[in-house]
Formats: C-alpha cells, sequence, structure tokens
C-alpha cells in the first residue's frame, strides 16, 4: 500500500505539472517552452508571447486551486454522508449557490467578487441542508439514489428560479449567462487574492479533520464511544465543503463533477484513508480541470468550450457507473 501511494503521489504530480504546462503552452496563440521559462525569469524569449504566457499564468493557477478545492469539497461531502455520489452539482448545492449569485446581481447589484463568495456560500449552505433534509423523509434515511433525486429535484427548482431573476434584466443576463457554464478564464491576480483567504481555512480545516473523518466512518455510537464529538465534525465538515464549493462557484461559476469524480477514484487506488484520500484529491483535482480546461481550448477552435460543459461530459458517465453500482445496495 505504501507503494501503491507512493506511485500514485508521484503520478499526479507529474500530470498536475504536464497539465500546467500545458495550459499556459495552448490557447488561440499557442506558444514555446522558451517562451514560459522567459515568463518565469529563467532565459529569454520573444516579448509577445511572454506576456502571453504572463497573462494565462493566473488562470492556471486558480485552475489548480479552484479543482483542488472542488476535489477536497467533494471527499468531504461524501465521507460525511457515506454516500458516493454526494457532489456540489449532483446534490443541487452549485444551483443554489448560483440563485443568491444572481439575485445579489439583480436586487442589490453586487458586481465585486468578494462579495460573491458570502452570497454563494448562503445559497451552498441552505441548498445542502434543504436537499439532505428532503432525501431523509421516509424509510432508509439518506440513500444515494433519494440524495440524487432530492438533488435533482432541488437544482430543476432553483434554476426556474434563476431563470426568474435573471430574464427581465438583460444586463444580468449578459453578465450571468457566461458565468453560469463554469469557466476559469478572465481570472486575475485582485480575484485570487480576494478569494485565497476563503480557500486556504478551507483547505487547512479540511486536513485537520482528516482523522476525524476516518474515526467518524466506523459508525456514529462507535465513534461516540471514542471520544469524538460526532455533532461538531459533522458539522465544521459540512462547512467546509459548502466553504470550498462556494468560494470556487462564486469566481468561476457552478463547475460540476470533479468533486463526484476524483474523490471516488482516489478512494478505488488508495483506500478509505482521508488523510491520504484529501489531498490526494486535492491533486487529482487541480490536475482534471486543467485538463478540461485546455481541451476545451483546443475542442474550440478560435474560441474555447468553457470548462464547465467539459468536466459535465467527462462526468456523466462515471455518474452512471457508480449509480449503477450503488444501486442495488441502496434499494
Amino acid at each position: 500500500m505504501i507503494r501503491r501511494r507512493t506511485l500514485c503521489l508521484l503520478s499526479l504530480l507529474v500530470f498536475l505539472i504536464l497539465c500546467a504546462v500545458a495550459s499556459v503552452s495552448y490557447g488561440a496563440k499557442p506558444v514555446s517552452l522558451h517562451s514560459i521559462f522567459a515568463a518565469l525569469g529563467l532565459g529569454s524569449g520573444p516579448e509577445f508571447e511572454v506576456s502571453v504566457v504572463q497573462a494565462r499564468i493566473p488562470r492556471t493557477l486558480f485552475g489548480v486551486i479552484a479543482g483542488a478545492a472542488l476535489g477536497i469539497s467533494g471527499a468531504l461531502m461524501q465521507a460525511l454522508t457515506r454516500n458516493p455520489i454526494a457532489d456540489p452539482s449532483i446534490l443541487g448545492i452549485n444551483t443554489g449557490a448560483s440563485l443568491f449569485v444572481v439575485s445579489g446581481m439583480a436586487f442589490f447589484h453586487i458586481s465585486n467578487n468578494s462579495q460573491y463568495i458570502w452570497l454563494a456560500f448562503a445559497g451552498a449552505a441552505l441548498t445542502a441542508v434543504a436537499v439532505y433534509g428532503l432525501a431523509s423523509l421516509g424509510h432508509g434515511g439518506a440513500t444515494p439514489i433519494k440524495l440524487a433525486l432530492a438533488g435533482a429535484a432541488a437544482s430543476t427548482a432553483l434554476q426556474s428560479l434563476v431563470n426568474t431573476v435573471m430574464l427581465p434584466d438583460t444586463q444580468v443576463m449578459d453578465r450571468f449567462r457566461f458565468w453560469q457554464t463554469g469557466s476559469i478564464g478572465g481570472v486575475t491576480w485582485e480575484d485570487i487574492a480576494a478569494q485565497w483567504p476563503y480557500l486556504a481555512v478551507g483547505f487547512i480545516a479540511s486536513l485537520l479533520l482528516a482523522p476525524a473523518l476516518n474515526t467518524l466512518a466506523l459508525g456514529d455510537e462507535v465513534a461516540t464511544g471514542l471520544g469524538l464529538n460526532v455533532a461538531l465534525v459533522r458539522g465544521t465538515s459540512a462547512l467546509t465543503g459548502v466553504l470550498l464549493c462556494a468560494s470556487v462557484t462564486a469566481l468561476a461559476g457552478p463547475i460540476g463533477f470533479v468533486g463526484l469524480m476524483v474523490p471516488h477514484f482516489m478512494r478505488l487506488l488508495l483506500g478509505p484513508d482521508m488523510r491520504w484520500v484529501m489531498p490526494m484529491s486535492a491533486l487529482g483535482g487541480g490536475g482534471l480541470l486543467l485538463a478540461a480546461d485546455v481541451l476545451g481550448r483546443v475542442l474550440g477552435g478560435a474560441g474555447e468550450v468553457e470548462v464547465g460543459i467539459i468536466t459535465a461530459l467527462l462526468g456523466a458517465p462515471v455518474f452512471i457507473f457508480i449509480v449503477r453500482k450503488v444501486k442495488v445496495r441502496a434499494l
């Protein structure tokens, strides 16, 4: 197991580095490795290409951070609910965050990314509580299938409210329609600086929660007998997962399925130990989001396909596979 974990760590680091290089290399104007080194102060290159690389670095850095946040958020939600399909997009949390953000745009004329975080956090938190409460009704509690159905119902209802708020105001619609597909393009250093404190708190809290989540996986009664404050761990884990998800959604829009795919595969490769699953999900999430972003630029030709669309295309088959695997047990 130690060898497998080491090999997985090295593979993810190499994958992340290659994706980062591809992210600053490919686009409407491809650039050479010499220009990348020149932008990092390690040589000289054509001035125009160096400026292109420097303009792409914030996008690449945010792609790593956002992918890591989504990966850890998904791992937290899956561990907390003991549900392999728990994910911000599946549970409708992204749509709840979107509703609050578009409401802030339409009714309070908010246009500051640092203010979006609080709206997204409030919408995501309320939606998470509502979906879990709805899925918990009836026999068997919040099973995977019931959570997926509750999340789908919540997403449909909330999306109709988003359209109701957005459509009468053309200015809000123009600002929101690019945001709602999920994109890491156009991110600046100022945007990253505004969101970084929230993301840093979420990253640190998630790593500190990992041992407690391992204990919680033994069952509430056993965990309580071992001295764990179950309610505190559940509440803190839920808030941390929502904070990470909302921080990304506020800046990049709702990007789905990263938090579903990456933690699931990390558990298959490394086992259920959250001390490994969460940091590996961070690396894998960062690499996957960058790879999806580069793929969108390549497929888009002169334009680009938004990263939220690419992750949805990649994640839908994985979601179907996971649901089929747990269907019999859930029912």
